[in-house]
């Protein structure tokens, strides 16, 4: 096992194996404004790659200057929660007509401690779905019939009881899956049959990536772990900065070749070698000089993407970044604080900021291009309380996604609704109203987007 501060890692993944379900429950970014004080992350030595004085504003040379956008493909299965294994998928050919074909439900959904928080994938004409239970489900993708459902809960273990969180990867027939109980599974994909299970000493709350016969998944403690995706056997393992607080949402690995890029709680994006773990570099995106003790996590809770030989990943404690993939070496860098993956596609990168800021960037220098507010005009509230006093106050709406199709971005929240944007100017084109609120970023395959919602609906979109 390859270890950055073994004494310092020991002790914090002791301290988050005793309390890891509600630390992360209190720490729900969903649920959380940035002004109200909660736990800080352990200091750690780190350097602020962002200048505290650095303004996110739209760059006066790009006004007006056009962009190049991929040409739209249709996916033919969305295998891991990015749609490819570097979690990179350029532009889709879907949801032409933005309309709802079919909404079904498929299990238990956000309540008392328990959270939707697992990626949709697609493949063979299924949608995989993961309730609050953890519960897996295959749906129909073209009728939304339920084609069979299987329980991840070992039954044997009261101390994960309302364990949550997990996510799904599909190759070659099989379904993996990471769960909250402790557990790494292979499942048949047409039957729902378990194969294997493989017990992890934490939690694994992120979705795992298969590729080259691994699976890769990373555990609560911060350690990125390997297995044989034939037998389930544990291969090698990476720990990197623990910390003992973090936010639910969790990352999933990207594969370029034989480099795997993971992003961890302690702000780490960290390359290995993806066939025995060697370290390839290490750069923490944290920032300096914030104020709000919640800032203070650096978690990177989105997954990199890898696209055009580059890596992007933006943290929690406000740092929005392009490294190259080959040296490490940090091209460009954001004030951004970001709970969701990013999207580079042709020549620019989006990504939705935690305050519900789309930004367009450009890939190649970070300059900005447009910013659309999805919060404009919001104004918090108190619930509750006497005279003003006490209750609590209402947050801004998180926005999750985006994903590409066609011309048009697509972006899902916390209020229920789709947004569909203009991709080259950020104008809102169309809202979609899916009746439930949205914390996972929408997939697609074939001529359809697909939108999971905290209820454990599965919404189909064409």
């Amino acid at each position: 096992m390859k270890r950055r501060s073994p004494f310092l890692a020991a002790v914090l993944v002791a301290a988050l194996g005793a309390s890891a379900c509600s630390t992360v429950s209190r720490l729900n970014p969903f649920d959380n404004d940035d002004d109200k004080p909660t736990e800080t992350a352990s200091e750690g030595q780190r350097i602020s790659i962002i200048p505290a004085d650095q303004r996110l504003e739209p760059a006066e040379a790009l006004k007006g200057v056009d962009f190049l956008l991929p040409t739209p493909v249709q996916m033919e299965a969305w295998p891991v929660p990015g749609g490819n294994l570097e979690q990179a998928v350029g532009a889709v050919d879907a949801a032409a007509n933005l309309s709802v074909a079919w909404r079904r439900s498929f299990g238990q959904g956000t309540k008392r401690g328990r959270y939707v928080t697992a990626p949709p994938v697609a493949a063979d004409g299924k949608v995989f779905v993961m309730d609050a239970e953890g519960r897996v489900a295959a749906v129909d993708a073209r009728s939304g019939s339920t084609l069979w459902r299987t329980g991840t809960n070992p039954g044997d273990n009261k101390r994960d009881k309302l364990a949550f969180g997990g996510g799904m990867a599909y190759a070659d027939g099989k379904l993996y899956v990471a769960s909250g109980y402790r557990e790494v599974l292979q499942m048949d994909a047409r039957t729902g049959a378990i194969g294997w299970r493989t017990r992890t000493s934490e939690s694994i709350h992120g979705a795992p990536t298969v590729a080259g016969g691994r699976v890769f998944a990373i555990a609560l403690d911060n350690t990125l772990l390997t297995f044989d995706a034939a037998t389930g056997a544990a291969s090698w393992t990476y720990q990197a900065l623990s910390e003992s607080a973090r936010i639910l949402s969790a990352s999933s690995p990207a594969v370029s070749g034989d480099t795997v890029v993971a992003a961890f709680g302690s702000g780490e994006l960290v390359a290995l070698r993806a066939s025995n773990g060697n370290d390839l570099w290490n750069e923490a995106l944290s920032r300096a000089s914030r104020t709000s003790a919640l800032s203070e996590i650096r978690d990177i809770p989105g997954r990199p993407a890898i696209y055009q030989g580059d890596v992007f990943a933006v943290s929690h404690s406000g740092v929005f970044a392009a490294t190259d993939l080959r040296t490490g070496q940090a091209r460009w860098s954001l004030p951004v604080v970001g709970v969701t993956a990013p999207w580079p596609a042709g020549d620019v990168v989006y990504v939705v900021s935690k305050n519900g800021e789309v930004i367009c960037a450009a890939r190649e220098t970070g300059q900005i291009y447009w910013i659309r507010p999805l919060n404009e005009g919001f104004k918090a509230k108190k619930k509750g309380g006497v005279f003003g006093i006490g209750g609590q106050r209402t947050t801004r709406p998180i926005w999750s996604g985006p994903l590409l199709a066609g011309d048009r971005l697509l972006i899902v929240g916390q209020t229920g609704e789709l947004v569909a944007l203009n991709a080259k100017t950020g104008e809102i084109m169309k809202r979609l109203d899916m009746k439930g609120a949205s914390y996972l970023s929408p997939i697609a395959m074939g001529d359809t987007v697909y939108v999971v919602t905290q209820e454990a609906d599965l919404i189909a979109i064409r």
